[in-house]
């Protein structure tokens, strides 16, 4: 079982190929393929590549599948006995990708 550790938007993900993740919006259509280049570890059975801090020429294919918006969080602000009332509502939206490859170049070593 092949998998990798990126970093995108400043949060980190765990990959696998063949799977889906939900990343921060890119302005991309369906079908639009992106290329993640921030890999901080790939694990593949026993050999473990960990990055310093991310790994030379190792690199995330994926395939956007759609956009999407996440669940909504309300938030309210209430100060009793003043009739300070205030609701406010949020949707992130995230971008769905399948994980196509995890691609190592040049042997994939780490890159110090």
């Amino acid at each position: 079982m092949k998998y990798a550790i990126i970093e995108d938007g400043g949060k980190q993900y765990r990959a696998m190929e063949g799977s889906t993740i939900e990343v921060d919006r890119y302005d991309a259509e369906p079908g639009d393929q992106i290329d993640l280049d921030q890999v901080l570890l790939v694990a593949d059975g026993d050999e473990v590549i960990v990055g310093a801090p991310v790994i030379e020429g190792a690199k995330i294919e994926a395939t956007v599948l759609e956009q999407v918006k996440g669940p909504k969080v309300v938030v309210f602000k209430y100060k009793p006995k003043e009739r300070y009332r205030v609701k406010k509502g949020h949707r992130q939206q995230y971008t769905r990708l399948k994980v196509d490859a995890i691609v190592l170049d040049s042997g994939g070593k780490n890159g110090s």
